[in-house]
C-alpha cells in the first residue's frame, strides 16, 4: 500500500510587502494546501520550516496557523509533523507540543528534539523515538514511517546538540555523521524512510542556489553549504525548507527537495509558479512524486513604462496585482501623476522614477556653480548638479518655496 506524505514549507505567517499585508493571500492558499490535502487522500504531512515569519508573529497570523494545521490533522487522522526554520522561534514552537499531539501535531522546535511517544488510538501512533528521530506506525499501513528532522538551528547551537564529543568540526560532518548513526539504527528496508529539514543545500559540484530576496541568509561557519550527498542513502526523500522556488537536488531516485513558498513574497520572485509537492513511497522502492500548482494569492509583478498613460492603462487591467512600477521618462514625476497612478491602482508597492538625461544636460553638470545668484538660484543649480543636469520641476520649486517662507516666518 503506498504512502502519501505534502510537503510544504515557507509559510512566513504574518509576512508583509512594504505596507502591504499578506494575511489574506495567506488564509486562501492555506486553504487552498488544505483542500489539496484532503482531495488526494495525503496520510502524512510535512511542513519543513518558517511557519511565521518573526519571532513574534501577530495573533491573527497565530489563529491562522493552529487552524490550518488542525484542519490538515484532520482529527488526528493524518499526522502533521511541523520544524522550526530560521525565522521562528523554536521555543515558541515547541511551547504547545502536548496539547497539539492531541490533536495530531507533531511540533519541533530544536535540532536535537527526543518527541515523546503517544498514540491516537485507531489513528497513529509514534512507537520509536530518539534525538532528531521519530517512527510513525500508521493504523492502515503495515509498515512503519521513520523520519530524521533537523529543524534549523544556528552553527553555535547544531554544534553544541549534534556534536557534543568534538567541538568545532564542520557543519557537513556533524550533520553526515549524525543522520548516518540515526539511519544505520533505525532506517532498515522494511519501513519507508524521509529526513525533514529547514538548510541551505545544494549539491556538491553543482549550481550555487540563490537565497530569497529578503530572506535572512543562512551562511553557516567555515561551510556556506550544505551538500546533498550527506543524506544517508536510506533516506527516499528529503523534504527542505527554506529556498522558496521549486528546487530538486540529489539523486533521482533518492530526491531531496526544496517545495517552495505558497506565495510570492518579494519581487524577486514574481512571476514563479508555487507548488506543494505530493509524493507516493513504499518501502525499498524509488519515490514518485508531483508537483501540485498553487493557484491562490496576488500575481507580484515588476513592469516599466515609459510614459504615465501607459501605465495607466496596464494597471488598470491588472487590477490584482501588487507592481513594483518602475517609470522611464527625462523629467521627475508631478505629483499629480503619482496622484493618477495610485487612483488607477490600489496595489502599487513602489513606483521607482528612472530619469535619462541627454548627454548635453550631463556635460552641464561639470559647470561650476555662479554664487552671484538668489537662493532660488543657488537651489536650482545644486539641483542640477545632484541629478546629472534634471531641472527642478515646478512641484519641487514650490515645496522649496514653503520651506524657505517658513523659515522667514520664524
Amino acid at each position: 500500500m503506498v504512502l502519501k506524505v505534502l510537503h510544504t514549507a515557507d509559510w512566513h505567517l504574518g509576512k508583509r510587502l512594504e505596507r502591504f499585508s499578506r494575511i489574506n493571500e495567506q488564509t486562501q492558499v492555506l486553504q487552498e494546501i488544505s483542500e489539496v490535502a484532503e482531495r488526494e487522500n495525503a496520510d502524512l504531512v510535512l511542513v519543513a520550516g518558517d511557519l511565521f515569519d518573526t519571532f513574534n508573529p501577530s495573533v491573527e497570523a497565530i489563529e491562522l496557523f493552529y487552524k490550518t494545521l488542525k484542519r490538515l490533522a484532520k482529527n488526528g487522522e493524518r499526522p502533521v509533523i511541523a520544524i522550526a526554520g530560521n525565522h521562528d522561534s523554536p521555543e515558541r514552537i515547541n511551547a504547545p507540543d502536548p496539547l497539539a499531539r492531541e490533536c495530531g501535531i507533531i511540533f519541533i522546535g530544536f535540532p536535537n528534539v527526543k518527541v515523546p511517544p503517544f498514540e491516537i488510538p485507531n489513528k497513529f501512533a509514534i512507537t520509536t523515538s530518539d534525538e532528531g528521530f521519530i517512527e510513525l506506525k500508521l493504523d492502515k499501513f503495515s509498515y512503519p514511517v521513520r523520519i530524521l528532522h533537523t529543524a534549523y538551528a544556528n552553527e553555535v547551537r547544531l554544534q553544541k546538540e549534534l556534536d557534543k564529543e568534538n567541538q568545532g568540526s564542520a557543519l557537513n560532518e556533524i550533520l553526515h555523521d549524525h543522520w548516518k548513526k540515526l539511519a544505520d539504527q533505525y532506517c532498515d528496508h522494511q519501513g519507508v524512510n524521509l529526513l525533514v529539514s529547514h538548510l541551505y543545500m545544494s549539491d556538491k559540484n553543482g549550481e550555487t542556489l540563490e537565497e530569497p530576496d529578503g530572506e535572512k541568509p543562512l551562511k553557516i561557519g567555515n561551510a556556506d553549504l550544505l551538500y546533498s550527498n550527506i543524506v544517508p542513502p536510506q533516506i527516499q526523500y528529503t523534504a527542505l525548507g527554506h529556498l522558496h522556488r521549486f528546487h530538486q537536488l540529489g539523486k533521482p531516485d533518492t530526491p531531496v527537495v526544496y517545495s517552495g513558498s505558497p506565495l510570492s513574497y518579494s519581487f524577486s520572485e514574481a512571476g514563479q509558479q508555487k507548488y506543494v509537492v505530493l509524493l507516493n513511497v513504499e518501502p525499498f522502492k524509488p519515490v514518485d512524486y508531483q508537483l501540485i500548482e498553487l493557484k491562490k494569492g496576488n500575481p507580484l509583478s515588476r513592469k516599466k513604462f515609459f510614459s504615465v498613460d501607459e501605465a495607466i492603462y496596464w494597471l488598470t487591467n491588472n487590477p490584482d496585482h501588487l507592481v513594483e512600477l518602475t517609470l522611464v521618462s527625462n523629467t521627475f514625476l508631478q505629483a499629480d501623476d503619482i496622484k493618477r497612478l495610485n487612483k488607477a491602482h490600489d496595489k502599487i508597492v513602489m513606483i521607482i522614477p528612472q530619469i535619462t538625461l541627454e548627454r548635453e544636460n550631463r556635460e552641464e553638470t561639470n559647470n561650476q556653480v555662479n554664487l552671484n545668484q538668489d537662493i532660488k538660484g543657488l537651489f536650482t543649480d545644486y539641483f542640477k548638479q545632484k541629478y546629472a543636469g534634471q531641472l527642478p520641476n515646478e512641484d519641487i520649486l514650490n515645496l522649496f518655496d514653503e520651506v524657505l517662507n517658513g523659515n522667514n516666518l520664524k
